[in-house]
């Protein structure tokens, strides 16, 4: 099975799936990118549409795009040097399913990572 994301809850009983890492905020992968941040700049409307900017501008932001160059290039580089990390891991974070989540691109840079080194 693929790796996938999964919703880390923090209800009494709760584990951490053993083959998972956590990425939530408090994580060396966490997003620096905020909901409140993007409404409140007019990047979004809505709580919704403003998770969906900030899983967009994580995503470019580990692109390197030129615009977020100024946004902590020491954490963006510290995570893009740990992807290995996640190849072949669930990624667990507190968003719910089917919503949007910067684990997504997480995923699909490590799935990347993991398909270049089998190629290897």
């Amino acid at each position: 099975m693929s790796p996938q994301r999964i919703q880390r809850l923090r209800t009494p009983g709760w584990r951490k799936p053993h083959n998972a890492v956590i990425i939530d905020r408090t994580s060396r992968y966490g997003n620096p990118f905020k909901a409140a941040d993007a409404v409140a700049n007019g990047f979004a409307d809505n709580e919704a549409d403003a998770r969906k900017v900030c899983v967009d501008s994580y995503d470019r932001w580990l692109d390197g795009e030129p615009e977020y160059a100024s946004v902590e290039p020491a954490r963006r580089q510290r995570i893009l040097d740990d992807l290995h990390l996640l190849v072949g891991k669930d990624l667990a974070c507190p968003c719910a399913p089917g919503e949007p989540c910067h684990g997504d691109p997480l995923i699909r840079r490590a799935a990347r990572l993991g398909r270049q080194a089998v190629s290897l």
